[in-house]
């Protein structure tokens, strides 16, 4: 019964991956159809990422009220309908009106998701459920490629993610008995040695759903809490800014073609989603602060890559090493929460967490393009690297405030 949720789980995050793609295949398609700005696809990726902040913000409130199976398997359904909803969509205010569930849907299952694996499962489980997620948006451009391509449409592209969605949301609803009673912790996972390993939470609770909900107040209270926060913003800001800018700064700054650029460019999620492959097995010898510590110097090490003037290839390996370092920084915070903040708050904190992640996917990227277009590209590896050392500095905060060691 174990393995089997296990297996829902990791299907789930495959889940979680598949439309998170869709707008960028999609929008040449969508804005020329509805005759709107280019630019328009902004509005819509702003409503989503409200939509996410305000659920991730009200997790802890569901998850306790609802249970995390039912937290699950109800976003995941909102997702689908939304996503269907986007099928059938013939202007652009309709996709603004299915951008709101498609958020709130968002918010809520990913935050309570990652909660349920940092306390019931060992790292190596968080690192390849994240490599599991970079699976899923890898294969959601292909899958509106497929429509595309066959003359089907955009339209389509959305209808066949929905359809996969809502099968993956009768498969939750059937394994909702699963998730009532769950093992603290996955078999062997309890052993001073796969607990140092790992990065396990000291005691986990039997029922997270027993204490009250925390308010935003209460929480920003908790020693750690405001580190963490911005620690994620500044990871969540860097990977998006690398992913969205590497291509023109390869462009506008080395000279490479667009479209060769744009190639290049996808080596950069390769290296995160190949990454949390390998990640998942040094957690076995690794605690988690010190897989971020090891992520975060491996991105430091891309930066100087970019930074040096020896030729494309050189740059490109950085671009590659950068991904690398990206991949065990998200899943190890996120599975350190519990030894940080205990069992009891991990949800609330987690909440909170992935709200900070959504801002700084909407804030840190936009203000890099207004560097770009006003001073220039080449900045990108500066701009970088001045996030990556806020982002050290306050882990490390949060390691001293939170007395979590090593």
């Amino acid at each position: 019964m174990f393995h089997l949720l296990l297996a829902v789980i990791y299907l789930s995050f495959i889940s979680l991956g598949l439309p998170d793609s869709l707008l960028g295949s999609a929008w040449p398609s969508i804005y020329q159809e509805f005759q709107v700005p280019v630019s328009y696809a902004g509005a819509v990726s702003m409503t989503i990422a409200a939509g996410t902040i305000i659920s991730s913000l009200q997790s802890d409130r569901l998850t306790k009220k609802l249970g995390t199976g039912k937290v699950t398997a109800i976003s995941v359904g909102l997702t689908a309908l939304a996503l269907f909803g986007f099928s059938c969509s013939h202007s652009f205010w309709m996709l603004l009106l299915w951008a709101i569930p498609y958020g709130l849907g968002a918010g809520s299952v990913d935050a309570s998701l990652n909660n349920y694996v940092a306390l019931h499962y060992a790292s190596r489980h968080m690192s390849w459920l994240h490599c599991m997620w970079g699976v899923g948006a890898s294969l959601g451009p292909y899958i509106m490629g497929y429509a595309l391509s066959g003359g089907q449409g955009w339209h389509m592209g959305y209808r066949y993610i929905a359809l996969l969605q809502i099968v993956l949301t009768v498969i939750l609803f059937f394994s909702l008995p699963l998730w009532k009673n769950p093992s603290s912790r996955m078999p062997g996972s309890s052993s001073k040695a796969a607990g140092e390993a790992s990065g396990a939470v000291k005691s986990a609770p039997s029922n997270s759903e027993t204490k009250d909900p925390l308010s935003l107040k209460e929480i920003l209270q908790i020693p750690g809490a405001k580190s963490v926060m911005t620690a994620f913003f500044c990871y969540c800001a860097l990977e998006q800014t690398a992913g969205l800018w590497a291509s023109s700064y390869f462009v506008l700054h080395l000279g490479i073609d667009a479209k060769t650029a744009a190639g290049f460019a996808s080596l950069f999620y390769i290296g995160i989603t190949a990454g949390r492959a390998v990640s998942g097995f040094l957690t076995l010898k690794l605690t988690d602060t010190k897989m971020i510590r090891l992520g975060q110097s491996l991105v430091l090490l891309g930066l100087f890559l970019l930074l040096l003037p020896l030729g494309k290839a050189t740059a490109i390996a950085g671009l590659v090493v950068i991904g690398l370092g990206c991949a065990p920084i998200f899943p190890c915070i996120i599975h350190s929460t519990p030894e940080h903040f205990g069992a009891e708050r991990s949800q609330a904190i987690i909440g909170v967490q992935m709200a900070s992640s959504y801002m700084g996917l909407c804030i840190m990227p936009p203000i890099f393009g207004l560097i770009a277009n006003h001073i220039s590209a080449a900045l990108f590896p500066i701009y970088l690297f001045i996030i990556l050392i806020l982002m050290i500095f306050m882990h490390e905060k949060l390691v001293k405030e939170t007395n979590s060691g090593d």
